[in-house]
């Protein structure tokens, strides 16, 4: 929210499609096993109190006018979070920021070692934001970008990104016909609900942002938003060499509404156009029409996420007749010591069914959270049927351990085994069964205070005959994490 502006439950001070704030413990316990919401759920409540604001999953929501108070400013660097523009109006400030990632990660097996050997290495991100703030109605944001790897064995524009534009936006705020407008034009990130098709890929080094247009209107219990966009292409030849992907357009119309209380419904629709499109089954200029619903909610311990979305158009001559399903819910018994959270997560996404006709049943997961499966990038969300039943427990108030048990199948052994995001083993089409194997995830967050935080991810897979009989082997995935966020 803009300084100034009335507080909405929808405002897109959050990532868009979020809970409203009274369903956000509730949200924050779902989507602890896709982790970018796994930081513990005090955070939310120092986040929530009217005293000293803390860093955010997406900095450029953040308010730091309560800093005008100089009561607030008792930190080292206090003196850079709010540097006032105008006495007469706590609205119009500067504030500087930084955040620090590092991982070190071992893999056994990537892609489950077909044509590749095991990789052990660091990645490091380093951002640099200001954030300024022009009275109530205008924000201009500006983030440079240092994202390197040391010693990982294949590189991609995930992993590297040195000394280039990360964001670059110029947001505006005003009251009309009794709710808010808001616009942002420039490079910018958003995310959808749990992030399953539309996320920020925090997952890897390097976060996918867009060039893009986006205007949303809140009133009431409605909002209705819409943008058009060109993904970020990112290069690392040298520094400020990121530029629009033109040949991929990404746009988007949504409408959310809470119902019964604070639960939310949202649907949308989006137009994925992409030049040069290559898979199993086609090739050739891809126009995929997408239509996704989505109702989720909290009540009486119990939360949900439910989320379907159906794809239509063509690659090349090829018709697309797609669709995928994901459903997370939990249940915690907040009465009982470490409050445990038994849940159970059932996915799936459609393969194509048959090589050679005139339809492409492959399922684009466009730009998908790896998060929501594991860290370890052996799923795609792809021709796949995944169940996965976890438990989630506090010891203590900052201190999140999860594990769950994965079961994967392919929805059809006439297409591939997919890798994050939607990459294909090789030689898995159309050979061996549907089962694809079995995982077991082990993971521990820890908040060591509201600017730092800790993370161990540990996964194992047994794979398969379908994987087994394309040279495959069971893979192990362990990562070590530190972020800190200032």
């Amino acid at each position: 929210m803009m300084p100034g502006t009335a507080t909405h439950p929808l405002s897109p001070r959050r990532p868009a499609g979020s809970l409203p704030r009274r369903c956000l413990a509730a949200a924050l316990r779902s989507v602890a096993l896709a982790s970018v919401a796994s930081a513990p759920a005090v955070w939310a409540q120092e986040a929530a109190a009217p005293t000293r604001p803390v860093p955010l999953f997406n900095r450029w929501q953040e308010d730091w006018s309560p800093m005008a108070d100089p009561a607030l400013r008792t930190r080292p660097g206090d003196a850079l979070k709010y540097i006032a523009l105008d006495a007469g109006d706590p609205a119009s400030y500067l504030s500087l920021g930084l955040n620090w990632r590092e991982r070190a990660e071992y893999n056994d097996a990537v892609a489950f070692g077909v044509g590749t050997r095991r990789d052990s290495y660091l990645i490091q991100r380093v951002q640099l934001h200001a954030d300024l703030h022009l009275g109530q109605h205008w924000q201009l944001f500006a983030q440079l970008e240092d994202a390197r790897d040391y010693g990982k064995r294949s590189t991609s524009p995930v992993d590297r990104n040195p000394g280039d534009l990360r964001l670059a936006f110029v947001a505006y705020t005003h009251a009309l016909e009794g709710g808010t407008f808001k616009a942002r034009v420039g490079r910018q990130e958003f995310a959808f609900d749990l992030q399953r098709f539309v996320s920020v890929r925090d997952g890897p080094n390097v976060r996918q942002a867009f060039d893009a247009v986006w205007a949303d209107w809140e009133t009431g219990r409605w909002r209705f938003l819409g943008f058009v966009s060109q993904p970020v292409q990112y290069a690392d030849a040298h520094p400020f060499d990121d530029t629009s992907n033109h040949r991929l357009r990404f746009s988007t119309l949504r409408v959310e509404r809470l119902v019964f209380g604070n639960q939310e419904l949202s649907a949308y629709y989006a137009l994925y156009a992409r030049d040069g499109a290559r898979y199993l089954d086609g090739r050739g200029s891809e126009r995929r029409h997408v239509l996704d619903t989505r109702y989720a909610g909290a009540a009486r311990g119990l939360d949900w996420d439910l989320e379907a979305m159906a794809q239509r158009g063509s690659v090349g001559a090829k018709a697309i007749r797609a669709w995928a399903v994901g459903t997370r819910a939990g249940y915690t018994f907040a009465a009982l010591p470490w409050r445990p959270r038994p849940g159970l997560q059932v996915d799936a996404a459609s393969g194509d069914r048959h090589r050679g006709d005139g339809t492409l049943g492959t399922f684009n997961p466009l730009f998908p959270n790896g998060y929501y499966v594991a860290l370890a990038g052996y799923t795609g969300f792809t021709n796949f049927i995944h169940v996965k039943p976890s438990l989630t427990v506090k010891p203590l108030a900052r201190l999140t351990l999860m594990a769950a048990l994965g079961l994967q199948w392919r929805a059809t052994t006439a297409d591939a085994v997919y890798t994050q995001p939607n990459v294909a083993v090789p030689g898995t089409a159309g050979t061996g069964g549907r089962w694809t194997g079995a995982y077991g995830q082990l993971r521990v967050d820890y908040g060591f205070n509201a600017n730092l935080t800790g993370a161990i991810e540990a996964v194992h897979f047994r794979i398969g005959d379908a994987l087994r009989q394309a040279g495959a082997h069971d893979s192990n995935y362990l990562g070590l994490e530190l972020k800190l966020a200032w």
